[in-house]
């Protein structure tokens, strides 16, 4: 059974690739969780996992605070994102207790907007191709020869820049000519920073038809900001400069996940809960740039169907609260001005993961 628990989680961890929903530029950490059990695997486990996950979102829905602005749908001002992409992920399992890991985006982006392109007439601007790579080793802080029902495991790891983070296309002036510039942090296909990741992820055992799972994930960016300018190409203004909004940031992030799992022969229903969070600060070195932090906390039902080898799965997190929270920029505008300062971001209702993992 120590195995089967074993490779049940490694799908596990290696489904925890869901963007976030919404202009909070949070990346590859949302997720899933499958589970498949004893009678579904062969006598001797894989030492392959590979997992094909595809997650669609549609951000549209304004907020600054827990505030929801909702005159922008009612004046046709929002922001629209749509986001589609294809996470390619594999888990080499080494021994009982070491396996290693590796994951790659492939996104699709696209945002409409009337403040973007001059406010007279709504256009969109695009992103395509790869995003950041993440190399992952991870260990079983516990023995699965001795903890039969509970097992923990910790995982380290580095995000690559590999994504570009310098996507242009055409955005149009008051006057209609169009103009080349860097798309919108949201729709960047990577942030620009070499990151290291920090995982923790349980799994344990109630009964053959009842387990629990958790997860705890944080991206680390020491990189301040990418560079990239926010003028979208035009020049920075002078108060962008001065309140620290005239690049984009390279921004912590983290995720925390937990629930239960509930197993009737091959079929797995699952529900659970999910926080992701764009933080305002940084872990280690300084936070400028802009960003629109926040968090985004979400039920999250899903449901597994488990053939020999293969898990196939779709997980539905409905968004529950949204909090667009205030940013580095937004303190020293603040703190300049005397006058508090927050800005918006638009968020999606829910997020949609349909994928499939399989074992060899």
């Amino acid at each position: 059974m120590k195995s089967f628990i074993c490779m049940a989680a490694m799908v596990m961890l290696f489904g925890l690739k869901a963007n976030a929903q919404g202009c909070v530029a949070i990346r590859s950490v949302g997720g899933m969780c499958t589970m498949d059990h004893a009678e579904n695997h062969d006598t001797i486990p894989a030492k392959w996992t590979m997992n094909i996950n595809t997650r669609y979102f549609n951000s549209f829905r304004h907020f600054v605070g827990t505030e929801e602005q909702k005159q922008r749908i009612a004046q046709g001002t929002q922001v629209i994102n749509h986001s589609m992409a294809i996470d390619l992920s594999a888990v080499r399992i080494l021994n009982k207790r070491w396996s290693l890991g590796v994951n790659l985006p492939i996104i699709s982006n696209t945002r409409s907007s009337l403040y973007e392109h001059g406010g007279a007439a709504r256009h969109s601007t695009s992103s395509f191709g790869m995003g950041d790579m993440r190399f992952t080793v991870y260990h079983w802080l516990t023995n699965p020869d001795k903890m039969k029902k509970f097992s923990l495991q910790a995982g380290l790891g580095i995000k690559l820049p590999t994504g570009d983070y310098k996507v242009q296309d055409y955005f149009y002036t008051s006057t209609g000519t169009r103009v080349l510039g860097p798309v919108d942090q949201s729709i960047q296909l990577g942030d620009g920073g070499t990151g290291f990741t920090g995982e923790l992820n349980a799994f344990y055992t109630l009964s053959r038809k009842v387990s629990l799972y958790g997860n705890l994930f944080y991206l680390l960016n020491p990189r301040e900001h990418n560079g990239v300018s926010t003028a979208r190409g035009g020049t920075p203004s002078a108060t962008a400069v001065l309140y620290g909004s005239d690049v984009m940031s390279v921004p912590d992030q983290y995720m925390i996940r937990f629930g239960a799992n509930f197993t009737f022969n091959k079929l797995t229903l699952s529900a659970g809960f999910r926080d992701e969070c764009v933080p305002a600060s940084d872990l280690i070195n300084g936070s400028y740039g802009f960003r629109r932090p926040g968090y985004v906390y979400s039920i999250e039902p899903g449901i597994t169907y488990a053939v020999k080898k293969v898990n196939l799965y779709a997980y539905v997190p409905f968004a529950i609260k949204r909090d667009r929270t205030q940013s580095y920029a937004d303190k020293q505008r603040t703190t300049i001005t005397g006058v508090y300062a927050q800005g918006d971001a638009a968020f999606a209702d829910l997020a949609v993961n349909i994928g499939m993992s399989v074992r060899f």
